[in-house]
């Protein structure tokens, strides 16, 4: 059986809704042409990389993009992998939730430890089904597979793998995280010093 190696974790590109400007989690807005074309910039900054799976949320925006970076390759449909709700939040622009909610905008800002989104997905069952679906993923047999997903499990896998916090603002829409096992663990990047 051989063992996950490698992944590749693309987020979606921008949608019909406006994700620039909107929180969209458990929202399933279309792919805009925008973001099909972040998508192909994605996809041609990989040419050459071979991935034996392709995996994707089952949430529109990352489906569609997943159609994009891997035409013509079946892709495999996680529901674990979906971004979280937002609860009150969903949908609405960064300045429309600071003036509904500006004490708790402050705090999210400010990135206070034990945060909930208002109405919201909990954070620790949010990590806990995006962790069941990489643990699915890494009892596959194969070294390497393509994630096509959202932010938030994107920042969750990368810092579950590395053990390591992973900016917040990363990665940007139609962004692409590269993560590689090594004789000690996990590591952002696709060479190491010390390669196993």
């Amino acid at each position: 059986m051989a063992q996950l190696r490698r992944l590749i974790l693309v987020r979606h590109g921008e949608t019909v809704d406006g994700s620039a400007e909107r929180m969209i989690g458990a929202g399933d807005p279309a792919l805009s042409e925008e973001g099909r074309a972040q998508i192909r910039a994605s996809a041609r900054s990989l040419s050459g990389q071979v991935v034996e799976r392709v995996v994707s949320s089952t949430l529109r925006r990352a489906w569609q993009a997943a159609r994009v970076m891997a035409p013509g390759q079946k892709i495999v449909l996680e529901r674990d992998l979906r971004e979280i709700d937002f609860g009150r939040w969903e949908g609405k622009t960064l300045p429309e939730i600071e003036a509904a909610d500006p004490a708790l905008y402050k705090t999210w800002q400010e990135g206070a430890e034990g945060f909930e989104y208002p109405g919201g997905e909990l954070r620790a069952e949010f990590r806990g089904r995006v962790e069941r679906a990489l643990e699915r993923l890494q009892a596959a047999p194969i070294s390497s597979a393509l994630l096509v997903t959202h932010k938030g499990v994107i920042r969750t896998v990368a810092e579950h793998l590395t053990g390591s916090p992973f900016d917040r603002s990363e990665p940007p829409l139609g962004g692409v995280v590269l993560l590689t096992r090594g004789a000690t663990g996990w590591y952002l990047g696709q060479t190491s010093s010390d390669p196993s």
